[in-house]
Order: C-alpha cells, then structure tokens, then sequence
C-alpha cells in the first residue's frame, strides 16, 4: 500500500511543469462512453441532476436540459440498489431520444450500488471517505498492525467494484472531499490536503494492483486554499510515482449567485492556470443547466494560447503546499498583519461628490454631518488628477497621480508615481510605485522604504508574470507591499468574476499580495463586491457571511434554493460566521467541513441543526427551522441584530 506523503521545503516543486509559463499537465486518456476526458482532449464540462433518479421521467428531462446547454457528462445520484437499477431505464430513454450523453453514478455509503451501476453506464464515482466506512467522527489511535488491518478491509469491499468495472469497460472517479475523510484518515493526518491525498492513494493503489486505469481524481473542499493545495500535492504525488490518472476540478458548496461564481472561479481558476485539470463543475445551488455556462465561460478563458513565453527560472524555491503569507513591512494599513485591502477607482468621474463615495461602501447623513461605513467599505480611492473640496472618513485614505498630489498635498493624500517619475523626483514620504511588469525591471534598484508597489500587466495570462515578479522581490529579500492592479475591457459582469477571480485568487491563495485593485467597465458597486468577494474566496479578508450550500441533487431533503435565500435574508449580516446549508446528510457535517452551524435534511420536512460538527437539535420541521438556527446561533453568543 501507498505509503505516508511528506513534504519538504527543499524539495523541487513538481505540481506543475513550469512554474513561469503555463503548459497543460498532460494527463493519460480515459474513455467515457462516447467521451474521452485527459490527455489532449479538451477540458470537459460536466453537472448533476437535482431531481430524484427513482423518477425517470424528471430525471430525463433534467439531463435533457443540461445535455442541450453543453453538459458532457451527466451525473445522478444512487444512494441506493433501487436508484442504481433505475439508470438503466434513464439511459434507455436517454437514447431513445437520440442522446448518448454519458452518465456517471454517484455512489456514497452504498457498494453494492455501486455495482449495479458498474455494468449498467459509463462511469461510477466513489469518494473513499464513506465507501467503505461510517464516519462517527472519532478520534482513534491506530497501530501501525491496525492501520494496514484497516486498509486490508478495504482493499476487500473496493476490489470487487473494481474488477466489475475493469470488465465492463466502465470509468471510476476516485472523489476525496475534505469534509468527509474517513476518521481512519482524520485521526493520521487530520482534515489537512495530505489526508485528502492519502485517502484518494488507498483506493488508487488498489485499482492498480489489479491492473486497472481508467480512473479520474477529484480533491474537493468547500475552502478553496485548501482545494488548490490538495490538487496540487496529488500531482506531486502522482509525477513521483509515474501516474498521470486526470483531474476533475471543482469547489464543494460554493453557494449561489455572485459569491458561487467568485469561489468557484478562484478555486478552479487557481487550477487551470498552473495547467491542471481535465474537466470541471461549478457546484452552484441553482439549477443544474445553469452551471453549464458559467463553467464555459471560465473554461473559456483558458482556452487561448500564452500571449509570452518568459525564460526564466528561479534560485527560490516558495512552498506552494500550504499557505504562507509573504513577510512585507506594514505601511499604514497595508502588508504585515494587515488585512488585504481594497482599492476603488473614481478617476474618471468629472465631477466627484460625496455620493459617489456610496458605490464602494460609504454613506454619508447630511443631518447628522457623519459618514457611516459598511463592512465591505474601500480602503482606498484613486483620483487619479482629480481632486476633491470635502471631507472624508477617517478610515479612507485617497490616492492622486504625483503632479496632482504634488499641486493639492492634501494629509489623507498619497501620490502614485510612475517608475520614471519616481527616478526623476526622489519623493519624500510614502508613495505608491506603479510598475508595468510588460516592461523589464531590475528589481535591485526599486525602492523599498516608504514604498507600497502596486503591479500590473496588460497580458491576458497575468499568472506566470505576477509569480516571477514574486520570485524576484524574494531572491532579493524585498519586503515591500504588493497591491494587485487588475484592469479589464470586459462588458459582461459574469465574465469579469470569472476572469478577475481567476487572475486574482491564485496569488492572494499563495499568500503574495495584500491589496486588490480591479478596473472594469462596471459600476463602483459591482467592482467594489468581486473585490471583497475574491477577498473572501480566498479567505484574506472575512467582511461578510459565509453560506456553505451544496447544489442540490436527487438526495436533497427540501428546496435548497428557496431555503438558502430564507437563510441569507435572516443572517447575511452576520459578518464572519459560516453557515452550512445541506440537502441531505449525505451532503451534512463533514461536507460542511469548518461552517459554525450547520442546517441539514434528515427526512421529509425535517431538519438537524449543528454546531460545528455536531448536532445540537434533531428532527426540527422545516417550518421552523429558520426561527430555530437564529436562536442556535443567539446561544452562542454569535448573533447580533441587523441594523434597520
């Protein structure tokens, strides 16, 4: 058996093939009915059914629905041997209707479902957390003679899935999710990207000892640090044993609307942009068919060929297993222990007025002469040669191009100075350097008292420019602050979120930056909440609350979508609280992973209530349960009532 995955900071980085230019990991083929996933093949797209699979009617036209807006593989939830027989009367109608989709069965506590459906469609997923163990979340002290008794046990319950699907030519993913680890593995490595590895490794090694290699891998978590590094560890792992099996990518429970787009596209984005990745999902608490795309349209955006090819290679070698937040010199609020900041742009506005300031969070009382500043409020605002003749907020500082700055010195003013103009001018005092990382910069000679660089490139594959710029300041030992400068010409806001939160989220999850800065035909609210929202995806700065929602799918208990917003309306002000909706305990206090309540379905129009992990309140009616999760949450202390 595979034995226990280690890292060291010595050790050369081998997740991806080129740390400073982006080239697919080229993965081996796997064949999915009428669909091959890997390889050179394109990146694939995929989503679930919501609808219950003993129904095949709804079930087809659900699938039907998905198919005709660019799903290539449908999956479909068999908890048990009756859904798992009903595949074949779904895939039966699929085709009498001239589809040949291919179907994946989605298998969790139940192996002999699994088999059924082995011999029935293309492709069964497992997750090695629940296959063949019940977790109870307990802590306990294995052995080492215990431990392989265990992974003996399970080598006997997996195989015979194995050897079905090795006859009938049908595909497997090996699905880890971090909220549902095995206590076997939680009590070893923990809830960690190492366990997730481990757990996945058990039930690869199994497969290969009987010569069977038609697997895809996922490492999914609802945290997308967590995600990124898990995906990352399982290819090192892979490379240094020769496998090359492909990756399924996704966020568990990334939620609804602007933050599951947000969370789904830093998590997956973060992926694709080091080349890693074979098809996805976009867990949305929507409707299946509307993942579909989104999913494109992220897909899209790595589907051009690098605009550059850096020839570079660095004498650092950074940890990209775990996050490490970049030492930096703490400058007013900015690097150190600091947050990560927010920047908001009014540089083209003619005339700037106190209401502007409302589009990135403040608001301002005439009657009582007093800003009042929201939790998402902007740190700081560049005028560019603008200049204004009120007050500010305390808490809000204002950027000016140096000539303007230089004209006005206002004491909340900061002047942003080209690199020439700074070579030109020697400014006294803090300043904002803005450096054009198109343009080659000998890092030695940049400033580094008094100075917040704010780095930008007109590139579309920003990634590898931005990670050489941070290898650079780090063989230089540079500390000063980084503000990411991200501008875009896109109209669409959908698309903007997609491509800002890939472009952005990587770096603030490999701890490199400590401000954002997102320039965009878009309004000042729209731009101002993908900011904060990539902030909060990436887990640098918590300004709101948190919803864990898994996307509905034939297991869940009760309207996800509908009780999500009941939800949210009731708590969205709770800044800093996590809040796990869950359809079905399926979906419950693992997958939740780290929310600090937890609403799950446990039986028609009931619910169980849970404090972290554990249940606090059984068999609630869906009626009340609202009202019952507010007063669980008043008893610990965590809620506070919303201002009017």
């Amino acid at each position: 058996m595979h034995g226990t995955i280690s890292l060291r900071m010595s050790e050369q980085v081998t997740f991806c093939n080129d740390l400073f230019n982006r080239e697919r990991f080229e993965t081996r083929e796997v064949i999915i009915g009428k669909t091959a996933i890997g390889g050179k093949n394109p990146i694939r797209i995929q989503s679930m059914t919501t609808t219950d699979t003993l129904d095949t009617m709804g079930s087809v036209e659900e699938s039907i629905r998905m198919i005709d807006a660019g799903c290539e593989l449908v999956r479909l939830t068999a908890p048990s041997k009756k859904e798992a027989e009903n595949l074949r009367a779904i895939k039966n109608e699929l085709v009498r209707r001239g589809y040949d989709t291919p179907l994946v069965a989605d298998i969790h506590f139940t192996p002999n479902a699994a088999e059924i459906a082995a011999k029935l469609i293309e492709k069964v997923r497992v997750n090695p957390g629940n296959y063949a163990d019940k977790k109870k979340f307990e802590e306990i002290d294995y052995t080492e003679a215990s431990y392989q008794a265990e992974l003996k046990r399970i080598e006997e319950k997996f195989t015979p899935l194995v050897l079905l699907c090795k006859e009938h030519g049908t595909a497997m993913r090996i699905g880890t999710n971090h909220g549902s680890l095995s206590d076997r593995i939680l009590s070893r490595f923990g809830d960690t990207p190492e366990g997730m590895v481990q757990s996945a490794m058990e039930f690869i090694d199994i497969c290969r000892k009987n010569d069977y290699h038609d697997l895809v891998i996922s490492m999914k978590a609802s945290n997308t640090l967590v995600m990124v590094q898990a995906y990352r560890l399982l290819v090192k792992t892979m490379k240094e044993q020769g496998m090359n099996y492909p990756l399924h990518l996704g966020v568990t429970e990334a939620g609804d609307g602007e933050d599951g787009r947000i969370k789904s596209a830093v998590g997956i984005g973060a992926l694709l942009e080091d080349g890693l990745g074979d098809t996805i999902r976009v867990s949305l608490t929507e409707d299946p068919e509307f993942e579909i795309p989104v999913a494109r349209k992220l897909v899209q955006k790595f589907q051009s060929k690098p605009d550059y090819k850096l020839n570079y290679s660095s004498k650092i070698k950074l940890d990209y297993f775990q996050h490490n937040k970049r030492l930096t010199n703490p400058l007013l609020n900015i690097g150190g222990s600091n947050t990560s900041i927010v920047f908001s742009d009014l540089s083209k506005k003619e005339n700037i007025v106190s209401t502007n300031f409302f589009g990135f969070g403040y608001t301002y009382s005439r009657q009582l002469d007093k800003w009042n500043i929201s939790d998402q409020a902007a740190d700081f605002v560049y005028l560019g040669d603008r200049s204004i003749d009120f007050e500010i907020p305390g808490t809000l500082r204002l950027i000016q191009n140096y000539n303007t700055w230089k004209k006005y010195r206002r004491p909340d003013a900061y002047p942003l100075c080209t690199l020439e103009e700074y070579r030109q001018n020697k400014p006294v005092g803090l300043i904002f350097l803005l450096l054009d990382l198109d343009v080659e910069i000998n890092v030695s000679e940049l400033p580094k008292e008094q100075t917040v660089y704010i780095i930008e490139t007109k590139k579309h594959q920003k990634t590898q420019i931005i990670r050489k710029f941070q290898h650079e300041l780090a063989e230089s030992k540079n500390q000063v602050p980084i503000i990411l400068k991200l501008s875009y010409e896109l109209e669409e806001l959908e698309m903007l979120q997609l491509y800002a939160s890939s472009d952005a989220g990587i770096h603030f999850i490999d701890g490199f930056a400590d401000g954002l800065w997102i320039t965009a035909p878009q309004s000042l609210i729209d731009l101002n909440s993908l900011s904060f929202g990539i902030l909060q995806a990436t887990r640098t700065r918590i300004s709101k609350t948190e919803y864990i929602s898994c996307p509905s799918c034939g297991r869940t208990l009760f309207d996800l979508q509908e009780t999500t917003a009941k939800i949210r309306e009731r708590t969205s002000h709770l800044k800093g609280i996590k809040i796990g909706i869950m359809g079905c305990i399926v979906n419950g206090p693992g997958e939740m992973a780290d929310a600090d309540y937890g609403y799950v379905g446990t039986g028609p129009g009931k619910i169980n209530l849970y404090k972290e992990k554990t249940v606090v309140k059984k068999n609630v009616s869906e009626k009340e349960a609202v009202d019952a999760l507010i007063q669980l949450i008043r008893e610990h202390g965590d809620w506070i009532e919303p201002n009017k």
